[in-house]
């Protein structure tokens, strides 16, 4: 029976929910040290000494670490060298890594690093865009506090405004969010006898781990190897941050020859860890008295906090999306990414696109208003169909479902009935109930921001008992890889689920297969196993042909079986093959390859094929608001979405679930909040306010299938996805219960109630 399709529980759930995962917290290593990391207090301002002597007094403290003790490069890279392992003199955002205090016991670091002491020269800090942009402003990075710009411009988008019937031209902002992942960021490293090293922990791209850790330590590559651990969670928070932690704990274990463990608490993660950056737009948009988009001219900047990390490829992507899955022929889109002294912004499930989306579908909701049309119709209307070209002038060509998700999402949630029910003029005494849409799409992989790492290697193995085991350079983080992955393998080979293994991503199994983000585990490490996988079957197929007496191309892999096409009752057990095939040395193991289509990309006007392939999806969301509090219930979120392929439906729909209760706490209730000096101060999940259980609305994932040839068994990555359209729908339901439209996140109420007075509510 195919796998493929099917709804196969997952491959690790057994041992997560009896506790018998190893995760980097569950490691001990005999005479291992505990790394506790002394932090900036100071957004902005010189080191003028570290005192350490007092740490060293007490019990237990072994050593203290500063950039004095780093042996090779303490640059972090990610995309620009700008973002010191160590501070170096100088400090650019409370939160900064200044040391670290190595002790014999979790106790004996924490009173060694609250002993060091670090005296500073404070300098005023740059705390929002619009002061990192300002003539004058200190500077942070380079001449002008930018890390990267990038502008998309097609047509005459000048003329289009004059020709216009109606201009919308409004400001929006959003703010930060936090991963809040289950597990904080840990590493652990351990020294070998041979001057090698191995680190042991949660990440998502153990290949930029190992980039970082070779070269802070001034090791050759072939010394230093990256083993994942179980993750739990990481959302795109385990990105970036990794190479930090991986490196610091390195750094440790090179000095004292001794395994050192490095776990952040949670008061640690968040003031130091990467966010989702906050955004400032400005959002004009030129159409016809019908409706119709004529223009776009748009302003997008990002809080990218003191270094760059992760920020210029975060930027491209909310620029490539900055209208959405609608048509325009006339374009300028400028964007940037602002240097400020706050915690530096990197990934997080979404990447960039969830920020402009937010201000995009809310000037789609004010157009229906202006032509006294209904929302789900204007962007039907000026939805993108088959064959027509994004802003950035690429074709969509292939698996298109774009207005599949709109019709499902409309039938499902019931809109025709409950949207002239509802809304601002309908209800009773102070409570509102209101129903809004947002349609989006999403390019799948890194695109042509990223084309260098597009890449990805698998290796597998069949044994002579005719099991399966298959190693990739992807990593499961919860969301179901491991799973995914192993039944593309099991009906590729033909043989059962239960007789294939998913190793862990190791860096010394598998050459560099880029990071797993962008929604990109699937399709590319899924393809690299469907090569592999060809190679092995191809050799085995030799050794059937003889046995069974047919040509090696008339054969089929199926069912546990080989047998010849058509006369399914000549066949050979699947097991006594690989067995034979062992006796006969026959070679079972093949290394799989795959490298993403075309794509390209013109910085000079933003024109390219950003993306091999677009997702699409539609989400309604229903509100319960009360006028008189500004309180928001989020009663029913209706999610479609296309995802090329479901290889496995339920997980599927969990993901959808998920990214939809994520995207909500995006749109009601996350945010981050700092002193007057840049301090974070809601450092916890008592303050952090993410959704529960009990925030939690209906959920209704509905599942749509355009699958992509290009893809494994059809299937196109989505994961990212089921985030970024919510917010912009619970906004749109906001406007139509209040008849004020939001213009930022978290929709607290607190700025409802204002909107609603400014409205004249």
């Amino acid at each position: 029976m195919p796998s493929v399709g099917v709804n196969e529980i997952k491959v690790d759930a057994i041992e997560k929910v009896t506790g018998k995962s190893k995760y980097v917290d569950d490691l001990h290593f005999s005479g291992q040290l505990h790394c506790k990391v002394v932090f900036s207090r100071v957004a902005r301002g010189k080191i003028e000494s570290i005192d350490t002597s007092e740490a060293l007094r007490i019990d237990g403290v072994v050593d203290v670490i500063t950039v004095d003790d780093v042996p090779g490069n303490n640059m972090t890279h990610i995309i620009y060298d700008d973002y010191p392992l160590f501070a170096d003199g100088e400090v650019k955002f409370a939160g900064q890594i200044v040391a670290v205090v190595l002790g014999e016991t979790p106790e004996s670091a924490d009173m060694g690093r609250d002993a060091v002491s670090i005296t500073y020269e404070e300098e005023k800090p740059v705390l929002t865009i619009q002061e990192g942009i300002a003539p004058g402003a200190p500077l942070i990075y380079s001449g002008d506090n930018i890390f990267k710009r990038y502008r998309i411009v097609k047509g005459d988008f000048k003329k289009a405004f004059e020709e216009a019937d109606i201009i919308i031209e409004n400001e929006y902002y959003t703010g930060y969010q936090e991963h809040a992942y289950i597990e904080t960021q840990g590493m652990m490293a351990v020294p070998g006898h041979d001057g090698s090293m191995i680190v042991y922990g949660a990440m998502q791209c153990p290949f930029y781990v190992h980039d970082m850790v070779s070269k802070v330590l001034n090791l050759p590559a072939s010394k230093v190897r990256i083993v994942q651990t179980v993750t739990g969670g990481a959302f795109g928070g385990k990105e970036d941050v990794p190479s930090l932690v991986a490196s610091v704990a390195a750094v440790a274990a090179y000095k004292t020859g001794r395994p050192c463990k490095l776990m952040l608490h949670r008061n640690e993660d968040i003031i130091s860890t990467s966010k989702r950056h906050p955004a400032w737009m400005k959002y004009r948009t030129a159409a016809d008295k019908e409706g119709n988009i004529l223009g776009i001219d748009v302003d997008f900047y990002m809080d990218a906090g003191a270094y760059a990390t992760l920020s210029p490829v975060v930027l491209w992507r909310g620029t490539v999306h900055a209208l959405g899955p609608y048509r325009c022929e006339n374009v300028r889109v400028r964007t940037y990414a602002v240097a400020t002294n706050k915690v530096p912004c990197g990934a997080f499930r979404g990447f960039g696109s969830p920020q402009i989306i937010f201000a995009s579908e809310a000037q789609m909701d004010i157009l229906a208003e202006k032509v006294g049309k209904d929302p789900f119709e204007i962007r039907k209307q000026n939805a993108l169909n088959l064959g027509e070209e994004t802003i950035t002038g690429q074709k969509l060509n292939q698996s298109f479902g774009l207005h599949k998700v709109m019709d499902e999402a409309f039938e499902k949630s019931g809109w025709a009935e409950k949207r002239p029910m509802w809304g601002f003029e309908h209800g009773e005494g102070d409570i509102r109930k209101g129903i809004g849409v947002s349609s989006i799409f999403y390019g799948v992989g890194l695109g042509a921001g990223g084309k260098n790492m597009a890449k990805a290697g698998a290796f597998v193995q069949i044994y002579g008992d005719g099991s399966l085991s298959f190693a990739v350079g992807t990593t499961d983080m919860g969301q179901g890889m491991r799973t995914v992955l192993s039944q593309i393998a099991s009906d590729e080979m033909g043989i059962p689920i239960e007789e294939i293994y998913c190793q862990s991503t190791d860096t010394s199994r598998i050459p560099d297969s880029g990071p797993t983000v962008a929604s990109r585990a699937t399709t590319m490490s899924g393809n690299a196993i469907i090569d592999a996988c060809t190679q092995i079957k191809e050799r085995m197929a030799v050794m059937a042909a003889r046995i069974l007496e047919a040509k090696p191309d008339e054969l089929e892999f199926e069912d546990g079986k080989v047998f010849v096409r058509r006369i399914p009752d000549i066949f050979i057990l699947f097991k006594d093959l690989a067995k034979r095939c062992a006796m006969e040395k026959v070679h079972m193991t093949a290394q799989g390859w795959f490298d993403t289509p075309f794509v390209s990309y013109n910085e000079e006007n933003g024109q390219g094929w950003a993306y091999f392939v677009y997702a699409y999806a539609c989400n309604v969301a229903e509100i319960t608001i009360d006028l008189k509090t500004g309180e928001i219930t989020v009663d029913r979120i209706t999610a479609a979405h296309d995802v090329g392929k479901a290889i496995n439906p339920q997980l599927v729909e969990g993901q959808i679930e998920g990214g939809s209760l994520q995207g909500m706490g995006y749109g009601v209730m996350e945010d981050i909040l700092h002193d007057e000096k840049g301090r974070i101060v809601n450092t916890g999940l008592s303050t952090y306010i993410i959704p529960s259980i009990i925030d939690a609305p209906e959920m209704v994932p509905i599942i749509v299938e355009e699958e992509f040839p290009e893809g494994p068994y059809g299937a196109k990555g989505f994961g990212e996805q089921p985030l970024m359209g919510v917010a912009p729908a619970i906004a749109c339901a906001v406007a139509h219960a209040t008849g004020a439209h939001p213009d930022r996140t978290p929709m607290i109420p607190e700025r409802i109630l204002e909107w609603i007075e400014k409205k004249g509510g």
